[in-house]
């Protein structure tokens, strides 16, 4: 997604939140779409009541993106407009709770909580939608994990080192040394 009308018609489609008239919606994600970097990807997105006290208590409706940088908040106001951006990592955790007709989700980072109010079976979706995706996008890939690449090289060259002397000593046979080289080296 990476269109404001793209990611209202996942809202609908996916029953996670929306405002109370579809021009504000589109307000509110226009601003989600012209902060997207180039290379950024918008994968969920959502919309509730934002900082949600009380039925009275609140900041009004809100867009919500995760993308695979950051988890992006947006309001389109009357006069001026809110944008906040809090990158992965600087995500605690995602909590949800549930009164008599709406669920809140609070989104827990380093610097301060969020708590997002939906109908209840919305804000449940949305909220196990929200940790699972950020679980996954916090897990390290494989090219993340290694912390010092010269290490790695060097790791690689001894290994070829160990087994050109199996291959000398008879122990490999040429084919099984060559397959080895190439698991080793990725080709």
């Amino acid at each position: 997604m990476r269109t404001a009308e793209e990611m209202i018609q996942f809202c609908v489609a996916n029953h996670l939140g929306q405002g109370s008239m579809k021009s504000w919606d589109m307000k509110h994600f226009t601003l989600i779409q012209n902060a997207l970097q180039p290379d950024e990807q918008v994968l969920f997105v959502f919309e509730g009541l934002h900082n949600y006290q009380s039925a009275s208590k609140h900041d009004g409706n809100y867009a919500y993106a995760v993308t695979n940088r950051r988890f992006i908040l947006a309001q389109k106001k009357f006069i001026g407009e809110n944008l906040i951006s809090v990158a992965l990592d600087q995500i605690n955790d995602i909590t949800f709770s549930s009164g008599l007709a709406l669920g809140t989700i609070t989104v827990d980072t380093i610097r301060e909580q969020f708590k997002v109010a939906l109908e209840k079976s919305q804000a449940k979706n949305v909220s196990e939608r929200l940790h699972n995706l950020l679980v996954d996008l916090k897990q390290p890939t494989p090219k993340a994990q290694s912390t010092n690449p010269q290490k790695e090289v060097d790791d690689q060259i001894s290994l070829l080192y160990e087994l050109k002397e199996l291959l000398d000593a008879g122990v490999l046979t040429q084919e099984e040394f060559d397959a080895k080289k190439k698991q080793i080296l990725g080709l």
